[in-house]
């Protein structure tokens, strides 16, 4: 079994983990990519916290948030592929350049 320490171990290094690619990239699809890790690991938190607790609210939750999470997700590529559409790129340099 699991105990709690090793579970919020596991969050902490999966929300960094997301927080780095973040940083890091420059693409706007790893950038994505890594917010939904670190929604994830949110996530999986709660359902650590729920069970440490012996309440069901941490599951519940994490419905919640996996649930926004996709919808999420789903606007955010909508996006992406209208940006790349027009732009032919997703570097966040390349389209942070204001127009002359």
């Amino acid at each position: 079994m699991i105990t709690i320490f090793s579970g919020l171990i596991l969050s902490i290094f999966l929300f960094f983990l997301g927080f780095i690619c973040l940083i890091v990239k420059r693409n706007l699809l790893y950038i994505l990519i890594g917010l939904e890790i670190m929604i994830n690991s949110l996530a999986l938190m709660m359902v650590f916290i729920g069970n440490y607790w012996k309440q069901v609210d941490g599951q519940i939750m994490y419905i919640f948030i996996i649930t926004i999470a996709a919808s999420e997700a789903s606007i955010g590529l909508a996006f992406l592929i209208n940006i790349y559409k027009y732009k032919n790129t997703l570097d966040i340099n390349v389209l942070s350049e204001m127009k002359k």
